[in-house]
């Protein structure tokens, strides 16, 4: 991989470090906490574990994200066909659920997550 390929995924590392920093940040945290949560989930090939900041919606025990890029990205793609397991920061607690990702007529990718039991 030459330093031109890693550019962006140096770029990628540090807006989300950027974000970490300020979903956690005592002044704007709760704010951003709204809006932006950590999902944390296994590789489907690799059995790694990763997490990665991203944007959402909730309704009741029902989490939407909508990805963004989303032929940038690939971290979705663990959830297509059947779905698969992950873990979401919600109200300052870790809360599982089953995650399905599904592509539309115009190409946008949302996630939706079903949680799984009260916290």
């Amino acid at each position: 991989m030459s330093r031109r390929d890693s550019l962006p995924k140096n770029a990628v590392a540090r807006f989300n470090t950027w974000v970490g920093a300020l979903r956690t940040s005592p002044r704007w945290g709760p704010l951003v906490r709204r809006h932006l949560t950590e999902i944390t989930y296994t590789g489907r090939r690799s059995g790694h574990s990763f997490s990665t900041p991203v944007g959402y919606r909730r309704a009741g025990d029902v989490v939407t994200i909508r990805v963004m890029m989303p032929d940038a990205k690939s971290w979705w793609r663990n959830f297509t066909g059947d779905g698969a397991p992950l873990t979401l920061e919600l109200d300052a607690t870790g809360r599982t659920g089953h995650a399905v990702a599904r592509r539309d007529e115009k190409g946008r990718v949302t996630v939706t997550v079903h949680l799984d039991g009260d916290a």
